[in-house]
């Protein structure tokens, strides 16, 4: 095994939030070990599938918008220094009956903090969008400044700049635990031990097994993304004329899509937003089945990263086109692909992002990001930089505090 290297703070997991991490703390001068248990820019986690939405109209919380401001900001510039593409703001709309939560909750956030927007009724949304065919009784939230952005763009660009930085970033190196150790921590992969004055754990999906004594009851969720070829091609869902969307029906489901950013053959991509498995044998659109071949109510083990099926069935495809059938008639011709990834959902749906209760002089923690977490990689990269460094940041973040689901303590 190889000797026991000492760096100012080590990084555990380099995807979204561990590569943005990364940057930030090397750019700030310290000595950095990025560690990742993948390849860079890899696609067995949640960082990948080429787009992601991002808006500031925020239903979730308005408690979030102040973050969603600094990540455009830190976007804007994470371009301008890697020279990448990476956001796209064509506009988006969050469609539904007025009172369900995507429009509602995103009205109350645009309305909190004075953010720019437009509220259309349905003859006005097929007016502006043709694709969008929603019924009379739903309206939308439209936002100019919504879009998406690239995640394999984004997670390159803070490797990029982290090493540049001269950050020490190892690929293909799990880590197979951590622990305190003198004024810090030790952490212990397949090659090497390596100790730091502070550790920044993001674990994704894999928070259960890393970050097990925290106390966050954090459940894995099967996600699919589809991409279908439309029916008279992709010229109406191009960047200029389609806009983002989430779209919640009558029984809170909710559907998200993009305009066709991938050339003409790549297709269109459209998602459930959480309607995923959570166990061993759950799929979209499917029933429960147990293992031995038998059906009912026994309880299935919880899924994880190991057991997650990242094969996409033909169920599967079927129930996405007919879903979008009624919504965006044009969308499912021909199937194009698909591609699974994975939420690592807390029970509120709210963040984690804090000093480990139990090791508050070393440790920090970023995981549980719900699905909802990737438009906020650059502002929690900030975020940890601060707190490893100086212990507190000036970024509003009590509502992702650990502490809510009593579980550990450093009392």
């Amino acid at each position: 095994m190889a000797s026991a290297d000492a760096y100012d703070v080590i990084v555990v997991g380099l995807g979204g939030m561990g590569s943005a991490a990364a940057h930030h703390l090397s750019a700030r001068g310290a000595r950095v070990l990025g560690l990742e248990k993948f390849g860079p820019v890899h696609r067995q986690g949640s960082s990948h599938g080429g787009s992601r939405i991002t808006r500031q109209s925020y239903f979730e919380d308005p408690a979030y918008v102040p973050l969603l401001l600094r990540a455009y900001e830190l976007y804007d510039d994470l371009e301008r220094t890697a020279g990448r593409e990476i956001a796209i703001l064509g506009g988006g709309v969050m469609v539904g009956r007025p009172e369900c939560r995507t429009v509602a909750g995103s009205l109350r956030s645009a309305q909190e903090w004075g953010l720019p927007h437009e509220m259309l009724d349905a003859k006005e949304i097929r007016r502006r969008f043709p694709t969008l065919a929603p019924r009379d009784d739903e309206v939308a939230l439209y936002e100019r400044r919504a879009g998406l952005l690239k995640p394999e763009d984004t997670v390159a660009a803070h490797l990029q700049l982290a090493a540049r930085q001269s950050a020490d970033l190892r690929f293909e190196e799990p880590v197979e635990r951590w622990e305190p150790y003198r004024d810090g921590v030790r952490v212990r992969t397949a090659r090497g031990t390596y100790t730091a004055g502070q550790l920044v754990i993001c674990p994704g999906a894999w928070a259960p097994g890393l970050l097990a004594d925290l106390g966050v009851p954090i459940r894995v969720e099967r996600q699919v993304m589809y991409w279908f070829q439309p029916r008279h091609g992709i010229e109406p869902f191009r960047p200029e004329r389609q806009p983002i969307y989430v779209w919640e029906d009558p029984d809170g489901v909710q559907v998200y899509g993009f305009p066709a950013i991938d050339g003409p053959e790549e297709g269109v991509k459209v998602a459930f937003f959480r309607k995923g498995a959570t166990n061993t044998a759950e799929k979209t659109g499917g029933s429960r089945v147990a293992d031995d071949g038998g059906t009912g109510d026994a309880p299935m083990p919880p899924l994880t990263p190991e057991t997650l099926d990242r094969v996409v069935h033909g169920d599967e495809i079927q129930a996405m086109a007919a879903y979008m059938a009624d919504r965006i008639p044009d969308l499912a011709g021909r199937f194009v692909r698909a591609a699974t990834c994975m939420y690592s959902t807390t029970p509120d749906e709210h963040f984690v992002i804090a000093r480990h209760p139990l090791h508050p002089e070393s440790v920090t923690v970023a995981c549980g990001f719900s699905g909802h977490g990737f438009k906020f990689v650059p502002v929690v990269g900030e975020i940890l930089a601060d707190l490893a460094l100086g212990g507190a940041t000036r970024h509003p973040i009590g509502l992702f505090d650990p502490a809510r689901f009593g579980g550990s303590s450093g009392s």
